[in-house]
């Protein structure tokens, strides 16, 4: 991680870096499995979130004053109403979980650490929170799909090694554009991931 600067911000200490972020979300998403068709300016407007949900956090990825990455999370009662509607149909109670929204780090950067670190510093911010659980989701992909790349590696490993336990059976639906789909919105199902902190 040499060269790399980690920082949290909230609230209207985000505002500055929302272009930033929304760049470096275009840029990561758009690779495999997630293959997101985004534009800046969405990008900006759902970002603005998080400045505005009272107990969110992004951390930062800065190199220089590049940022190279970012992780997002809140408590789950200021989350999207798919994800708490998801947890709570599984017999979990929203209120206590943190939900870890998107972790997006440029490929140069990867396997330096930042990873680890993204995973500490917002399981330290649900703690503070007085949240005892932590939860995300991912895209689920067919393995066969002729999109995959032949060198993908998934992160279940590295999911699991972070002590979080793959919950197949709650899942959630979100819509987005695909390359190719002319900017008509496909929706995708998200399986989640959960750990007791």
């Amino acid at each position: 991680m040499s060269g790399i600067e980690i920082r949290t911000a909230s609230g209207e200490a985000l505002l500055p870096y929302l272009p930033s972020l929304a760049e470096l979300r275009i840029e990561v998403f758009a690779e495999w499995p997630y293959l997101y068709e985004g534009d800046v300016g969405y990008e900006e407007r759902y970002l603005r979130h998080y400045a505005e949900s009272p107990g969110a956090a992004v951390v930062l990825a800065l190199a220089g004053d590049r940022v190279v990455g970012a992780a997002t999370c809140q408590p789950m009662s200021e989350a999207a109403p798919a994800v708490r509607e998801a947890i709570a149909a599984a017999g979990l109670d929203p209120a206590r979980f943190c939900y870890f929204g998107e972790s997006v780090l440029r490929r140069p950067f990867r396997g330096r650490g930042i990873g680890v670190r993204f995973f500490a510093e917002r399981e330290a911010h649900a703690r503070a929170l007085g949240l005892t659980h932590a939860a995300f989701c991912a895209v689920q992909r067919q393995a066969d799909d002729p999109r995959r790349p032949p060198d993908y590696r998934p992160l279940d490993a590295f999911w699991m090694r972070r002590g979080y336990t793959p919950r197949p059976d709650i899942t959630c639906r979100f819509d987005w554009a695909e390359p190719g789909s002319g900017g008509r919105e496909i929706p995708h199902t998200l399986s989640f991931w959960v750990r007791a902190l």
